[in-house]
């Protein structure tokens, strides 16, 4: 259904949930679990609000246990972890930055003392910063974008292999961006292609470990990083372009990402980029 043209805002990034206007759908508060993934352990980078946070609290309804990684935004991840206690399962808060090397090291091992285990990895964090041409891209925002976006994912997934096991899941969030580029968004794009040939290539590194990896790439979605990073007259817009006439919301998407880290559901699926993006077809 086509969404009506909401206000222009702007926010300070990294953005939170609770000044967007239309708050986005991410809380599943339609989605009924059936234990496809009960007693398993998973960590979500990014997973404080937008997709990270629907996407924890579906694998809560799942059955699972969770660990959220994300920068500094403390109530939207207060918010989130709220939601996952609230189906009996656990959730563990891991602020910090995952664009150095350590942190990303720290959150998987705090993961896998205080969860006992990781069986599920949701590489998810991202960050964007629009520019009007080339020449405004700076080495200094091309190498951050590169730490967040891709460097962690690589830096997180390093230091959870030694504890995932046959039947595991690794999941990343790709981007139509990284399907096809972008003009404002030259560095995020970049990263997003990244993801997806790192994808292809880690799920045939891992067949016979019996791991995992495939890929959700999103089109337009309602997360707190477009009005912390796109000027108000885009936000204004943002979606409208796609056939469906609207952005995404996070709750459209978790689903994917159940699909794929239920063994019951996906068990034949690794290397693909499911591209979610609102009745496009894809590019390529």
């Amino acid at each position: 259904m086509a969404e009506k043209i909401r206000p222009p805002q702007q926010q300070r990034p990294p953005g939170t949930t609770e000044g967007m206007d239309p708050r986005p759908r991410d809380t599943m508060a339609d989605y009924e679990g059936r234990g496809l993934l009960r007693g398993l352990r998973a960590l979500i980078t990014g997973g404080d609000s937008g997709i990270g946070r629907a996407v924890a609290i579906a694998f809560a309804k799942e059955g699972a246990d969770i660990a959220i990684a994300y920068l500094d935004e403390h109530e939207d991840a207060e918010a989130t972890a709220h939601r996952v206690r609230a189906e009996g399962r656990q959730c563990l808060l891991l602020p910090g930055d995952l664009a150095g090397g350590p942190h990303c090291r720290d959150v998987v091992e705090q993961t896998v003392r205080q969860l006992h285990g990781l069986d599920i990895l949701v590489n998810n964090a991202a960050t964007q910063w629009p520019v009007d041409k080339p020449e405004d891209l700076t080495e200094e925002q091309w190498m951050r974008t590169f730490d967040v976006n891709i460097h962690s994912y690589f830096r997180v997934t390093a230091a959870a292999l030694p504890h995932l096991r046959e039947g595991a899941a690794i999941i990343n969030t790709g981007s139509v961006n990284g399907l096809r580029g972008n003009k404002s968004l030259i560095d995020y794009s970049a990263t997003k292609g990244a993801i997806h040939a790192w994808t292809y290539a880690m799920a045939q590194a891992l067949a016979e470990r019996g791991v995992r990896v495939n890929c959700v790439a999103p089109g337009p979605v309602w997360t707190p990083l477009i009005p912390s990073t796109f000027p108000p007259e885009k936000v204004e817009k943002f979606g409208l372009q796609v056939p469906f006439r609207r952005a995404a919301h996070p709750d459209d998407l978790a689903p994917s990402y159940v699909f794929l880290a239920s063994n019951r559901l996906s068990s034949y699926y690794s290397g693909e980029v499911i591209a979610a993006l609102g009745g496009e077809t894809t590019p390529g």
